[in-house]
């Protein structure tokens, strides 16, 4: 009898404690969350054997694509998981058809292990057809999912987690499987965009963004990061349309979360810039004129991020904060956190703003 254990308490999210989005099995435990050690032993009750790519030879690249997802069971999990896990990571997906998260889950799962071209591969158990095996794992609520390296269990999580995560996963396991996981298309063309963008060349990005967004209309990091380079080249328009066409669903997913926020933000500032009364040097007379003159110093702000000079927009700003926080419903503080989600939270001035704005608040 081979016996595989996860050590320790279980974290929130980790395989076999309860988590949002999960489902209790039908007639199974009460959902009440495991706690200590999680151990599961595989009997002689198991088949023996091991999934072959094509030719007899085990996993590896050139394997078809229906070959690298497939269904198994209590009889055959010993050959699709634990036998085949010493050829490449095994993701095993606990599922049920009534379990609404798993039919989310399970196809994200699919298409990022496809994706990793059989450097990876996935096993399906259906826990209605498997109580044996369910118990076994002692599994109390689904989707869960599991990852096997050389036998062993490895990795896992419960519940349906945002694409992002579920690529991360994947990628992690392939390089613990001694393999690297090349770009998609869709990825090298992402990255060559954001190099178009870095370089000043938003009409480019853009060219090549628009045709990431025809050929994956779902995804929402290429629809946010084509908005900003619309909104770069001038056409304020088709970038809001651009974010219109993000569903309700993909916000979820944290990352695409990040980066709608930020294209929502600099469209905003934008208009703001628009609005702004007179020019940088008008702007600047004003304030020189009377330091306390708040609507002058935020439209400067607001001019200066338009001119890219986010450094002295942020200045600006913080220095209306350390005047009068209050004013204007507190107009200068909110105006600075629309600029930081607009740079992104790890961008370096968001970074420093935010030091000199904490200054500020609790000097």
């Amino acid at each position: 009898m081979a016996e595989m254990m996860f050590g320790g308490p279980k974290a929130p999210g980790a395989p076999g404690a309860k988590s949002p989005g999960t489902h209790a099995p039908q007639g199974g435990p009460d959902g009440r969350g495991q706690e200590g050690l999680v151990g599961f032993s595989m009997g002689g009750q198991v088949g023996g054997g091991q999934m072959a790519g094509p030719g007899g030879v085990p996993g590896g690249a050139g394997m078809a694509a229906g070959d690298l997802v497939k269904n198994s069971s209590s009889r055959t999990f010993m050959a699709d998981v634990i036998d085949a896990s010493h050829d490449a990571p095994v993701i095993v997906d606990f599922w049920a058809p009534w379990c609404g998260p798993c039919k989310t889950l399970g196809p994200q799962l699919e298409k990022a292990v496809r994706e990793a071209r059989g450097a990876v591969r996935m096993v399906k158990i259906n826990i209605d057809e498997n109580p044996d095996l369910a118990q076994q794992m002692r599994i109390q609520s689904i989707p869960v999912v599991y990852a096997f390296s050389q036998g062993r269990p490895v990795d896992g999580f419960v519940g349906a987690v945002p694409e992002s995560q579920i690529k991360a996963f994947v990628k992690k396991l392939v390089a613990m499987g001694g393999a690297d996981l090349p770009d998609s298309p869709i990825e090298q063309a992402m990255e060559q965009a954001k190099e178009l963008m870095d370089a000043g060349d938003a009409a480019n990005a853009a060219g090549i963004l628009a045709q990431v967004v025809q050929h994956d209309p779902a995804n929402g990091i290429a629809r946010a990061r084509l908005s900003r380079a619309l909104l770069a080249g001038g056409d304020a328009k088709r970038a809001r349309q651009a974010l219109d066409g993000i569903g309700a669903d993909k916000l979820k997913d944290p990352a695409v979360a990040t980066e709608v926020n930020a294209a929502k933000a600099a469209l905003d500032l934008a208009e703001s810039a628009s609005a702004a009364q007179g020019s940088l040097d008008e702007l600047r007379q004003k304030i020189a004129k009377d330091a306390n003159d708040h609507q002058a110093r935020l439209d400067l702000a607001t001019a200066l991020y338009a001119a890219g000079n986010g450094d002295a927009a942020v200045d600006e700003l913080i220095e209306s904060i350390r005047r009068n926080r209050a004013w204007n419903e507190e107009a200068a503080r909110k105006q600075l956190l629309k600029l930081f989600e607009a740079f992104g939270p790890t961008d370096p001035r968001t970074v420093q703003g935010r030091r000199k704005l904490s200054s500020v608040l609790f000097s």
